[in-house]
């Protein structure tokens, strides 16, 4: 009755934690959500002013299936002003967010049985999107302890003819890691060498702290083909309007534009007359989430140091830290053992009503991603009543 691809699939660990936590809220418990993926504050001003009128002038009909034009003119300006990439509005994809665009950018790519490189700890609708590609992802592991950049050996070792596509993702979900420019420029020698199109997820592109983003496109020596995927929800807090984008290959875009076509007819027309707004008009907004991101960063930071047992790297973007928790996988209490870092998530929720995010649900054991997209106050708190379980727990002899 159901499709053999739904069993291929994993349900989103991130989506399931958001939810325990909004069930225990509603039963009147205290939870405190550090596992949250989006930003704590509103859409600005402006862009909620550009919708309303959208409304108010009738706004509300179809748009072409590839975006509006105003839109995508819109995007190709803030592509050159902000990443200095130059492409057409008809080589850009407006979809239903970036998760959108990157799912039907592996349609339009994978046949079945051809593979799709990722590099762990990786977004946990990764493996998933390649799946239901039809596709089958291969799993490159990283090094925690120099900023999770990729086995180059275990990379050349899984090389074979069947791999069609590789993703990057930087500064990444889940560790907010920001690859070097050597790293990323190595990693698209191999993709022109082997014609491996390369999707570059920079959903945070504009949440980079200690240095100055460059898009993969902009460090394209080696001319592989790069698809760009951006995102208005992190940027400029929109994460329920649901607007990304792709920019590209020209024969890829209208690709996805057929499969989008038949899956949504477009995105929703309200958001994409804000999302132009939000593109072309008053960025003093994005400046100021990302000062108070940083801050957080910092701060976060040295609370999760602070905690015995515990360590952490400094992520260079994104709103997350990935901290190394395997000190207590393996320990006990009450006769019930924490083996996993899911054990270990299950029991923060349960003893200190605070959720986290598994770091095997991202393909890396013995981490737990915490998102500091929360006001300082809530998530020291949370980190206070981790603390506090964490110490409850005793080594197994």
């Amino acid at each position: 009755m159901i499709s053999n691809k739904v069993d291929k699939i994993l349900p989103s660990f991130t989506l399931q934690m958001t939810s325990r936590a909004a069930e225990l809220r509603s039963q009147g418990v205290d939870v405190i959500d550090l596992g949250v993926g989006e930003p704590d504050f509103n859409t600005p001003d402006n862009i909620i002013a550009a919708a309303k009128k959208a409304m108010d002038d009738g706004f509300t009909k179809y748009t072409p299936g590839s975006g509006l034009f105003v839109l995508r003119e819109a995007i190709c300006e803030k592509l050159h002003r902000d990443n200095s990439l130059s492409y057409n509005p008809d080589q850009i994809i407006v979809s239903n967010g970036a998760k959108h665009s990157l799912s039907t950018c592996c349609q339009a790519i994978l046949n079945p049985g051809d593979q799709a490189i990722i590099f762990s700890p990786y977004w946990v609708s990764f493996p998933e999107f390649i799946r239901l590609a039809d596709g089958e992802p291969v799993v490159i592991p990283t090094f925690s302890e120099k900023n999770f950049t990729p086995d180059f050996d275990q990379l050349e070792k899984q090389i074979n003819p069947r791999i069609k596509l590789m993703i990057i993702n930087s500064p990444s979900n889940p560790t907010g890691a920001v690859w070097d420019n050597e790293t990323i420029r190595r990693l698209l020698s191999y993709a022109a060498q082997y014609n491996w199109v390369v999707i570059s997820d920079e959903c945070y592109e504009q949440l980079v702290y200690d240095n100055e983003f460059q898009s993969t496109e902009t460090l394209n020596d080696a001319g592989a083909n790069v698809i760009t995927i951006q995102s208005l929800s992190k940027t400029y807090a929109m994460t329920g309007w649901r607007i990304g984008y792709a920019a590209g290959d020209i024969t890829i875009i209208k690709a996805m534009s057929k499969i989008q076509g038949q899956a949504t007819s477009c995105a929703n027309s309200i958001g994409q007359i804000a999302s132009v707004e939000a593109l072309t008009g008053d960025q003093s907004e994005v400046k100021m989430m990302k000062d108070a991101f940083l801050n957080r960063r910092n701060k976060m930071l040295n609370r999760i140091n602070d905690i015995a047992g515990i360590s952490c790297q400094t992520p260079g973007g994104a709103f997350y830290t990935f901290p190394n928790v395997t000190h207590f996988l393996g320990m006990e209490i009450d006769g019930k053992k924490i083996d996993t870092s899911f054990d270990l998530s299950d029991y923060i929720l349960d003893m200190a009503k605070t959720t986290t995010v598994a770091g095997a649900g991202f393909g890396c054991e013995g981490h737990i991603r915490l998102s500091y997209a929360t006001d300082e106050k809530t998530f020291l708190e949370g980190l206070n009543r981790i603390e506090t379980s964490l110490m409850k727990l005793k080594e197994t002899s």
